[in-house]
């Protein structure tokens, strides 16, 4: 098994995301649109065809 020499970036960005409080409800949403907005583009990046 190999030792990892830096922290996992993955989790970095799931803490990161998990930090940020929304204001307000419109921000909340601006925050989760972001987020599907991302879901989606890895899915497309990842169709086969």
């Amino acid at each position: 098994m190999t030792k990892q020499k830096a922290p996992d970036k993955n989790l970095q960005n799931v803490a990161k995301d998990l930090e940020a409080a929304p204001v307000n409800s419109h921000q909340a949403q601006q925050m989760q649109q972001q987020a599907n907005d991302r879901r989606h583009q890895d899915a497309l990046n990842h169709e086969h065809n």
